[in-house]
């Protein structure tokens, strides 16, 4: 099914240069309301930018953020888990990092943000969410099931603080490494507002076999409370 038309109208292509000197495009939702508002960049899940994100980036636009739906494949998307997995697996992440990255710089010098930056994403999202968190400044980091595997040293960089959201049935992004990086985030200081949800992985996929609605709802409550919070 092709993407609702009055979800399209209100995404607006658009195109940065790196810091690496890369030419990357994804797409921004605004908020209507006028003035500046906080920005958000939303990072997709391992299909890549599929309708349900872009679907994603205007909803948290309607909720106040000039919302970034970053596209971390370069215009790829895949239906099969498969040819996913493949792709992910060739993915150059100092290219990712650096497309990553210049999406939070590109909000921070835009007229239309407000100054306060926060980040988002899914599954592979979530990890990049986390990532780039790290790579560079954001006020708030919310990561649903995506892999925290980072070193005290590397979450001492944090500026923000962080919300996550997984599923104790999760058996990709499994409870004692998130559990891990609840203990490495203590160590270096770091806030982070951590909650287990009676789950599978990607349990807030409206299209997935493990979608959970009671679980998705409690989640995003909580994420908009978060960003309400951190970025305004």
């Amino acid at each position: 099914m092709p993407l609702d038309a009055q979800i399209a109208a209100r995404l607006t292509p658009i195109t940065t240069t790196t810091v690496l000197g890369r030419t990357v495009s994804a797409l921004i939702a605004k908020p209507q309301t006028t003035g500046p508002a906080p920005g958000l960049v939303l990072f997709h899940a391992f299909k890549g930018l599929t309708d349900e994100f872009k679907e994603l980036a205007v909803t948290y636009a309607d909720h106040g953020y000039v919302t970034i739906a970053a596209d971390l494949l370069e215009g790829k998307t895949s239906d099969g888990f498969l040819s996913a997995m493949l792709r992910m697996m060739f993915l150059s992440q100092e290219k990712t990092q650096d497309t990553a990255v210049s999406w939070v710089r590109y909000l921070r010098g835009s007229a239309a943000c407000s100054g306060k930056v926060g980040t988002i994403g899914w599954c592979f999202g979530g990890r990049w969410s986390l990532n780039t968190s790290i790579a560079t400044p954001v006020d708030a980091t919310v990561v649903y099931y995506g892999t925290v595997d980072r070193p005290v040293a590397d979450l001492a960089k944090l500026s923000g603080p962080v919300q996550g959201h997984f599923g104790t049935l999760d058996r990709i992004v499994k409870k004692p490494s998130v559990e891990n990086f609840a203990g490495n985030m203590k160590a270096a200081g770091k806030q982070l507002d951590l909650h287990f949800y009676d789950a599978n992985h990607a349990f807030a996929n409206p299209g997935g076999k493990w979608f959970n609605a009671g679980c998705a709802t409690q989640a995003d409550a909580r994420t908009l409370q978060f960003l309400k919070l951190t970025l305004g």
